[in-house]
């Protein structure tokens, strides 16, 4: 009868085996690891506070009552007051400021955007004769400086009595304002499919129709860019409006800050106030209009 001895060396070596190391972990794509997560947060908020800054520093120095605290902005800290905007509301000419500016930015939108998107369109979708060179021309007005374009458009707004009006200044600032817009709607359109038009077509809808009742819609997006770049662009012009607008009443929040400033003296305070108040019908405009302006920026740069 044999019998059959296991190696007592194998349940030593068994148990003295070192464990199986644990599976390493594969990060799946576009997921950053904690040290990466916390750079860019780091990067992110860095960046926030320098943005801040410069209008947290402007609010800081409104409060001041004096025109020389922005020399010493340490003492604002002991007496800040609301003064400023109190005289500011009170005793300037803010609100015809505000119903300048805002006839004027408005103005400049809808006549702009309209204009634009229509040139856009045509050029994206029709194939007529120069339409490759209709956008060239364009983009060529865009590099005159506005030293060289005032004196031709002032004399052209006198001949037709539009000088020291809303409809003139409104007209100046689309003639800058187009030709971007147009570019940028013309790249937003192409991203839309040309089978949208044929089935507006096979529907009955007329050129006009298939624009305004398929084609606009859903160039929301870039409208909303369009729009708030004409808006800016005429809310914080300097140069048109303090040469073709003659009248106090009629001055835009741009040149009504130069009042504060004169060859002698210069109530920065006051300014100062001011600026934060022309912040607030820009930032109800970006509020308004913000959920649209990432989409139509990255759209409108796919093509083009």
């Amino acid at each position: 009868m044999s019998t059959t001895t296991v190696p007592a060396s194998a349940p030593a070596e068994q148990a003295g085996a070192a464990p199986a190391a644990p599976p390493r972990k594969v990060r799946a794509r576009g997921e950053r690891s904690r040290a990466g997560s916390l750079a860019s947060h780091g990067i992110l908020t860095v960046a926030s506070l320098i943005a801040l800054f410069p209008v947290a520093w402007l609010v800081y120095l409104s409060l001041g009552p004096d025109k020389d605290d922005y020399l010493h902005p340490e003492r604002i800290w002991s007496k800040m007051t609301f003064d400023n905007y109190a005289f500011v509301l009170q005793h300037t000419n803010f609100f015809d400021w505000l119903k300048s500016s805002l006839i004027v930015s408005l103005g400049t939108t809808v006549i702009g955007v309209m204009v634009a998107a229509t040139t856009g369109y045509a050029v994206s979708r029709m194939r007529f004769p120069g339409y490759r060179k209709l956008m060239w021309v364009l983009l060529v007005t865009q590099m005159f400086p506005i030293a060289v374009l005032i004196v031709p458009m002032y004399q052209i707004l006198s001949g037709l009595q539009l000088v020291d009006s809303y409809l003139g200044l409104i007209l100046v600032y689309c003639s800058t304002a187009v030709p971007y817009c147009a570019w940028l709607l013309k790249g937003y359109f192409d991203t839309i499919p040309f089978e949208i038009d044929e089935a507006g077509r096979v529907d009955g809808l007329t050129p006009f129709g298939t624009f305004f009742r398929l084609i606009l819609p859903l160039a929301r997006p870039g409208l909303a860019v369009a729009g708030f770049y004409s808006f800016i662009t005429a809310f914080g012009e300097v140069a048109f409006a303090s040469t073709f607008m003659l009248s106090d009443t009629k001055y835009t929040f741009a040149v009504g800050l130069q009042s504060f400033i004169s060859e002698h003296d210069a109530q920065r305070h006051l300014m100062a106030a001011t600026a934060v108040l022309v912040a607030i019908p820009v930032s109800a405009f970006f509020y308004l209009v913000q959920k649209n302006l990432v989409t139509g920026l990255t759209a409108g740069g796919t093509k083009g």
